[in-house]
């Protein structure tokens, strides 16, 4: 076996000095990997940033990571197991505080379902259909949009737990008035501030899980948050079937009163989930930072190496973003980096959509009337099986995303929906021709196969991707921007769609038929691969020379930013050059 020797130069954040390690091992190979502890530096010089060794190139080390090894600051580290180190358990295990938030927005969608299928509700609002139905399902998408211009402010400068917090407040009065509606106006202003609260907290959780969790895990965990909304919808679904039995106003608001547990339970144990590092780095709140970094990922260590190099690029990366760069909205547009990042989220917010699930996920009850499945117990049986099996295929995939890829994921997702949303539609309209029960059953099965493939791309991948596209400086903007398209089109499918449904039937399948196409031939031109890519380190995949990434791994636009003379660098290695041998073993 042959070991070269090769240099690393290391600036120490606090000192602003360059360290030159002689560390002697392989650079991005089969052998490569970091020592527990630093070595000691064989010369220090004062400002300046890393020196990339000659040897790797950042696509050489996004691809070629081992499959025991992630990836960080141009280095390959053995994975952990979070079971094993106690700060990390501890706080993985309390993380679904913040993830209840994505499951009480999906137990709304499901909610909405049974309540059209309960008599009691149907006849507390006088059979609501048309446009009174849509607005009764548009009215939460509304107050969303309307809770837009505050949510990344929330979240920037009172901190991501906070955020949740007053999300969860604002959800539960909401819930108060929808219980209490006696009139279908109040329904209406209680789901109008109760998607207030939910905009409010889903700007912050998803900022915050991305941002605590160790590199390793980064994509499943930000992946498994959005797919809570089934969590929440598959408890909804059942809820209402449930309570359908009750006698009175009872079968209506007994689900809805449930709707504000998880917001109860929220604001209560979110405090044992540690504040975001980013976020304390950004608030120049650094040692309480590295504390977190060094509980979560290294059991408390702060002389561990990864949270040395972890927290040095966190922090170099935030200060020059900080000096540098501005945080406005039109930053958003700004630069042809930023212009790609906005047409993803603007994209990848509607086609989360307007894909055909609008149809299904807030209007089965009468997508299925259409096949002639009328009997309420029936509709929300299929419901709640509905829920069931988009829960399970959602979670699942969460497992492989940084196996398989985020491009492979959303194209296969897009031709697969395309395929199943075509087949539905001919079974519709065979159905609508000469009623019979292939048609009926195919409709009801492809319904479920489409779940599954709706789920591969823009499920999980709809909060996590978006996120580790941004940049700190302009995540939570560019994430309200996202939520701001999902809200939009939800507002759009829960108020046009019952129109359409009741005027021109499984026709309106063929309009979601040609967008689908549309989808893909844009996710196949426009959305790029991140995978096994460290959070700080994406940028460098839309901004190129123009990146500004610190620490280990800096790139040049940041070390020409820091003040960093080329010449400099090199006097520092002439002074300890670094020796190349070659040894066999």
């Amino acid at each position: 076996m042959a070991l070269q020797q090769y240099t690393v130069a290391h600036r120490c954040a606090s000192q602003r000095l360059i360290y030159i390690y002689d560390t002697g091992e392989t650079p991005y190979g089969e052998h490569s990997s970091p020592r527990s502890s630093p070595h000691e530096p064989t010369v220090c010089l004062p400002a300046g940033e890393f020196e990339p060794s000659p040897e790797s190139t950042f696509s050489e080390k996004t691809f070629n990571m081992g499959k025991d090894t992630f990836q960080l600051a141009g280095r390959d580290w053995p994975k952990v197991t979070w079971w094993k180190m106690k700060g990390m358990r501890t706080v993985y295990l309390t993380l679904w505080a913040a993830m209840l938030t994505s499951a009480t927005n999906g137990y709304d969608g499901s909610l909405m379902n049974g309540l059209e299928a309960i008599k009691a509700w149907n006849d507390n609002f006088n059979n609501p259909n048309g446009q009174i139905l849509g607005l009764i399902a548009a009215s939460m998408s509304i107050g969303s949009l309307l809770a837009i211009p505050i949510v990344p402010y929330t979240a920037d400068i009172l901190g991501r737990r906070t955020g949740v917090v007053i999300g969860c407040a604002i959800m539960i009065v909401g819930v108060a008035l929808i219980c209490i509606g006696f009139h279908v106006a109040l329904f209406i202003v209680g789901r109008l501030i109760l998607g207030f609260g939910i905009a409010i907290a889903h700007g912050s959780a998803p900022l915050l899980i991305a941002e605590l969790v160790h590199p390793q895990h980064r994509a499943i965990y930000s992946t498994i948050y959005n797919t809570l909304w089934y969590l929440g919808s598959l408890i909804g679904s059942w809820v209402a079937f449930g309570t359908n039995t009750l006698d009175g106003q009872w079968a209506w608001r007994v689900p809805c009163l449930l709707q504000a547990i998880p917001s109860i339970v929220q604001m209560v144990f979110i405090w044992t989930v540690p504040e975001s590092p980013r976020w304390l780095i950004s608030k120049g709140k650094h040692q309480k930072a590295k504390e977190i970094l060094a509980y979560v990922h290294a059991q408390g260590d702060l002389d561990d190496e990864l949270v040395n190099v972890e927290f040095n690029e966190i922090q170099q990366t935030i200060a020059l973003e900080q000096e540098y760069e501005r945080s406005a909205w039109s930053e958003l547009w700004a630069t042809p980096g930023n212009r790609h990042r906005l047409l993803i989220l603007i994209s990848i917010g509607f086609f989360s959509q307007w894909s055909g699930n609008g149809i299904v996920s807030y209007f089965l009850p009468k997508v299925l009337e259409l096949i002639g499945i009328t009997d309420s117990t029936t509709q929300l049986e299929i419901n709640g099986y509905l829920s069931i099996v988009q829960l399970i295929s959602a979670v699942g995939i969460c497992f492989f995303v940084d196996k398989i890829g985020r491009r492979p994921l959303f194209l296969t997702s897009c031709v697969g929906m395309l395929v199943t949303f075509i087949v539905t539609t001919i079974a519709l309209a065979r159905y609508d021709a000469s009623p019979n029960s292939a048609a009926a059953n195919t409709v009801i099965v492809f319904i479920f196969l489409y779940y599954i493939m709706y789920n591969l791309g823009f499920c999980g991948l709809l909060v996590s991707y978006s996120t580790e596209i941004l940049p700190y400086r302009i995540r939570a903007k560019g994430l309200t921007v996202m939520f701001f398209c999902v809200d939009l089109s939800l507002w759009f499918n829960q108020y046009v769609n019952p129109i359409a449904l009741q005027s021109i039937a499984w026709k309106y399948y063929i309009v979601y038929c040609c967008w689908l196409a549309f989808e893909l031939a844009v996710v196949y031109k426009w959305y790029i691969e991140t995978k096994n890519t460290a959070l700080e380190e994406i940028v460098k995949f839309f901004d190129g020379d123009s990146a500004i990434v610190g620490g280990d791994d800096a790139t040049a636009k940041a070390r020409h930013l820091a003040g960093e003379d080329e010449a400099e660098v090199a006097e520092a290695e002439k002074a300890a050059p670094a020796k190349t041998e070659v040894t066999n073993a």
